[in-house]
């Protein structure tokens, strides 16, 4: 049995490996820092100055409170004196995006960890080929004989590596269904907005089909139940007439004479 390794034996006597390490942990802290201030600059007060003619119709946009005066000088150059058009500001104020942030500080480190452990593990398998995980398979027996060995095999290839694949790809869900059902709820009602015509003359096809059916089966089920009636009294009259029907008391002289005739004479 070999013995555990601690992370102290690995950088006993090797101090560039712990320069890497320094420098690893501090680089992924200004990573996390610059994905900080890249969400929050995202949210607070944000004002938009849009230009409208005479009609009330949006000409220019920019972002902030004037224009500047490049932009005064674009503008003019473009659409004429900024005097004759009316300057509107609109302001609203965007939270802090939560969801992407939390999505980012995980995904991001976790993606480059594996990345990299991606390129390294290629690279020696290039160098060295994969003789190292066939001997090990080899020095663990001949494998699970039975549901618990299978767990417990399972759970012992199960490493880092792994729970770093799932984490990544549940904030990759995380960030990625909301967004596709927020954009497909907005897809979908600007569709419905502009063709409703369309949608309400379909939801009243539609209306009219379901009934229909609905209106089959109702006629269907009541047709089978009052077959299954009529079956059921047949029968209930079938075993009334068989009780009530009259046993003679005396034997019928043709039909004995019949049976006698269809038997033959009787042996001597």
């Amino acid at each position: 049995m070999s013995q555990k390794v601690r992370l102290l034996d690995v950088f006993e006597g090797r101090r560039y490996l712990k320069i890497v390490l320094v420098v690893s942990v501090l680089a992924f802290l200004v990573l996390e820092l610059l994905i900080y201030l890249g969400a929050a600059g995202q949210a607070g007060t944000k004002s938009r100055t849009i230009v409208l003619d005479s009609e009330g119709n949006k000409v220019y946009e920019t972002a902030g409170s004037a224009l500047s005066s490049y932009e005064k000088l674009v503008f003019e150059n473009n659409h004429g004196p900024i005097q004759n058009y009316r300057m509107q500001l609109q302001t609203e104020t965007v939270p802090f995006p939560f969801r992407a942030w939390l999505s980012a500080a995980v995904g991001i480190p976790i993606g480059l960890i594996l990345l990299v452990s991606f390129l390294v593990k290629v690279y020696l398998a290039l160098l060295y080929g994969e003789e190292g995980e066939h001997q090990e398979s080899k020095e663990d027996g001949t494998g699970p004989r039975n549901r618990i060995g299978t767990l417990y095999h399972s759970f012992h290839r199960f490493n880092v590596f792994h729970l770093g694949f799932l984490v990544l790809m549940s904030v990759l869900m995380f960030w990625i269904v909301p967004n596709f059902l927020q954009d497909f709820a907005k897809v979908s009602l600007a569709t419905i907005r502009d063709y409703k015509w369309f949608f309400a003359g379909a939801s009243v096809f539609l209306a009219v089909i379901i009934t229909w059916v609905i209106y089959l089966r109702y006629r269907l089920s009541k047709q089978m139940l009052e077959n299954q009636f009529n079956i059921e009294k047949y029968r209930i009259e079938t075993q009334l007439l068989a009780r009530t029907e009259p046993t003679p008391l005396l034997p019928n002289p043709v039909k004995e004479a019949d049976e006698a005739a269809t038997e033959g004479p009787a042996p001597l």
